[in-house]
């Protein structure tokens, strides 16, 4: 019987955030952060993923292209109530499934 893989949409802003995130941490002592040898086959497979549908990291004007990225996702100072019903995670609720 074959597997379904799992499918993770992303908007492209949340690609390149995640992307160079996901950089970041490789490039540090991710021992520290990820206890467990099994954690590293999907976090690669994540990355090299992202990598290759981003084109936009490689660009030279990168820097500015992460950075406006992250400004449209990061919820406005005045934004607690969409914060308090899971705003940005579709699909998820504060509330334990009945």
């Amino acid at each position: 019987m074959e597997i379904p893989e799992i499918v993770i949409k992303l908007t492209p802003d949340e690609a390149l955030v995640l992307s160079d995130w996901l950089e970041q941490v490789q490039m540090t002592d991710l021992g520290r952060l990820v206890d467990d040898p099994a954690v590293w086959a999907p976090l690669h497979r994540i990355a090299g993923t992202l990598d290759q549908s981003l084109p936009e990291i490689f660009a030279a004007d990168y820097a500015e292209r992460l950075e406006a990225a992250r400004s449209r996702l990061r919820p406005a100072l005045d934004d607690s109530a969409g914060e308090e019903k899971g705003a940005g995670t579709p699909g998820r609720t504060t509330s334990p499934p009945s």
